[in-house]
C-alpha cells in the first residue's frame, strides 16, 4: 500500500536544503523565506507559552471476568447456533478472526455468550454498568478521590444511549453533588475519548480546584450485527468489551501526567469521510455498522492533517525550520527537492495509537514511519483485548506502564481515529516514573508479552489504498 504522498510523510535529506541555498540569484527568495520562517516560529513559541495546566491524576481500565473470555471457536459456535448467518458469512467471519490480529482471550458480553443469544436492552444496560462502574470503582480506589469532590463528568459511548443518560448513571451511582457539570457524548466513534479529554480540559480552565471524571465506553451487546452484509460483519469480529475511566484536575500536586496538547481534526464535510463508517440497516432491516472500502484512505488523509497540526506544536525548532523551509521551496517552485518528514521521535517518547484492526495498524505504521517497538503497545492491546473503541489508547498506555517504560519527563502521544471521520491527538508528560502497579489490567500477565502472532494472510476485505 502506498505511503502518504503529501508533505509530512516522505523523507528527504537535509543537505538538499544546503545545496539549494548555494544557488545564485535567489537572495530575494531567501529573504522572503527567512521572514516566513521567523513568523511561523514566533507564532509557535507564543502558542507554546500560552498554555494552561491540566493534569491526569490517574486512570483505570476495566478487565472483565474470565467467564467472559471468548476465543474464535466459541465465537463461531455461538454464531452457528444463532441461525441467522449464512454459511458464506460464517466462513467470512472465520477468516476475519484469523487475520484480524486478535488473540484467543478477548471478552464478549454475557448476553452474547448465552444460549440463546439475548442482546436486549436490559443486557445492554447491564454491560454498560459493569464496564463503567468497574473502571470508576478502581480509579477512585487508586486515586483516593471521593465522589463529592468530582465537579465534572463526561461519558462517551457511541452505540448505547440510555435514558437517563450514562452520565446520569454515574452521578446516581456515586451520589455526586447537584452542581456537578455533566456531558454525555454519543455517536462519536473511536476518537470520542480524546474529544472527551479535550472537553474536560476546556471545562477545567473555568472550574478551578476541581476534578473531571472522563469515562470511555462502548456497548457490544447492542453493537452486534445479525445479518449477512460483509461490510457490517467486520464489527462483530474486532470489537470487544472494555472501557476506561480517567480523573483530570487543575491541581498539580496529585498528578501522574500533565496534559500538554490536544489536537482534533474533523473531515465530515467530505461525503467520503462522513460515510466510511456508518450505522444503518441492511436491506432486510437488520441494524449494524458498515465499514466501507474507503476506510483506510479516509483514515490516512485525516491522520495526516492532524499530524501536520500537531507537528507545529511539539517539534523541536530545528525540525520545524527544515520542514517549513522545505515546504516554502516546493510551494514557490524555487528548486526541485523531495518533501521533508520531521522526526517526531525527537519530541515523543511513546506512541499509543487506537488499535482499530490489523490493517489499520499496519497502515498507520507505514505512513507514520513507526518502528515495531513504537507499535508494540497497540498491537498487544489488539491481541489481548481486541478493539475496545475509544478506550483502547488507555489499555495501550497501561501496557507501557506495566512494562516499566514510563519515566519522569517522558512524553506520550495518544492518537485515536474513528467515524465522522475524526482524528484526535493528546500529548501527556509524565510527572513521575511509573512503577508496575497491581491494579493494572496487564499486571498479572505482562511478562508473557509481547507475543509474536503468526504470519497472517491478507485481510479478507478489500480496502482502497490511501493513494
Amino acid at each position: 500500500m502506498n505511503h502518504f504522498s503529501t508533505t509530512m510523510f516522505n523523507v528527504t535529506r537535509s543537505h538538499d536544503l544546503v545545496e539549494f541555498t548555494n544557488q545564485p540569484n535567489l537572495i530575494t527568495s531567501l529573504a522572503t523565506l527567512v521572514c516566513l520562517i521567523l513568523a511561523l516560529l514566533l507564532s509557535n513559541i507564543y502558542k507554546r507559552n500560552k498554555s494552561y495546566k491540566v493534569f491526569l491524576v490517574d486512570f483505570a481500565c476495566y478487565k472483565p471476568p474470565s467467564t467472559q473470555i471468548c476465543n474464535s471457536e466459541m465465537f463461531l459456535e455461538q454464531a452457528r447456533l444463532d441461525g441467522t448467518f449464512s454459511g458464506a458469512s460464517l466462513e467470512f467471519m472465520k477468516e476475519l478472526l484469523e487475520r484480524s490480529g486478535l488473540g484467543q482471550s478477548t471478552y464478549l458480553p454475557e448476553a452474547l455468550l448465552r444460549k440463546p443469544i439475548n442482546p436486549c436492552l436490559k443486557e445492554a444496560k447491564r454491560e454498560a454498568e459493569m464496564v463503567m462502574f468497574g473502571a470508576v470503582d478502581e480509579l477512585l480506589a487508586k486515586s483516593g478521590v471521593k465522589g463529592k469532590d468530582i465537579g465534572i463528568v463526561i461519558v462517551n459511548c457511541s452505540i448505547f444511549n440510555a435514558v437517563p443518560s450514562l452520565s446520569a448513571m454515574i452521578v446516581n451511582r456515586y451520589k455526586l453533588g447537584e452542581n456537578v457539570v455533566s456531558y454525555n457524548l454519543s455517536g462519536m466513534g473511536c476518537s470520542a475519548g480524546n474529544i472527551a479529554i479535550g472537553l474536560a480540559k476546556q471545562l477545567l480552565l473555568v472550574h478551578h480546584n476541581s476534578y473531571a471524571l472522563v469515562v470511555c465506553a462502548e456497548n457490544i451487546t447492542q453493537n452486534c450485527y445479525f445479518g449477512n452484509d460483509r461490510s457490517m460483519l467486520i464489527v462483530n469480529c474486532i470489537f470487544r468489551v472494555g472501557g476506561a475511566a480517567m480523573l483530570l484536575t487543575n491541581c498539580p500536586s496529585v498528578a501522574k501526567y500533565q496534559l500538554i496538547h490536544t489536537v482534533h481534526t474533523h473531515t465530515a464535510k467530505s461525503d467520503r469521510s462522513y460515510n466510511c463508517i456508518f450505522r444503518d440497516e441492511d436491506p432486510q432491516g437488520r441494524g449494524g455498522v458498515t465499514i466501507t472500502k474507503d476506510l483506510l484512505a479516509v483514515a490516512c488523509k485525516t491522520i495526516e492533517a492532524n499530524v501536520i497540526t500537531l507537528g507545529r506544536l511539539v517539534l523541536p525548532i530545528h525540525e520545524q525550520i527544515l520542514y517549513v523551509t522545505n515546504n516554502i521551496i516546493r510551494h514557490f517552485h524555487l528548486a526541485k527537492i523531495n518533501p521533508y518528514v520531521p522526526n517526531f521521535k525527537k519530541a515523543i517518547d511513546h506512541v499509543i495509537t487506537h488499535v482499530g484492526g490489523k490493517p489499520v495498524l499496519d497502515e498507520v505504521k507505514r505512513n507514520l514511519d513507526l518502528s515495531d517497538s513504537d507499535m508494540e503497545a497497540s498491537r498487544m492491546t489488539l491481541y489481548r483485548f481486541g478493539n475496545t473503541s475509544s478506550s483502547s489508547v488507555w489499555y495501550g498506555l497501561a501496557y507501557a506502564e506495566a512494562k516499566g517504560r514510563i519515566k519522569k519527563g517522558d512524553h506520550v502521544w495518544q492518537i485515536a481515529f474513528g467515524s465522522g471521520f475524526k482524528c484526535g491527538s493528546t500529548i501527556w508528560r509524565a510527572m513521575r516514573t511509573v512503577d508496575r502497579e497491581d491494579n493494572n489490567p496487564w499486571s498479572d500477565e505482562v511478562d508473557g508479552f509481547p507475543v509474536d502472532p503468526e504470519e497472517m494472510d491478507s485481510f479478507p476485505y478489500h480496502f482502497e489504498p490511501s493513494k
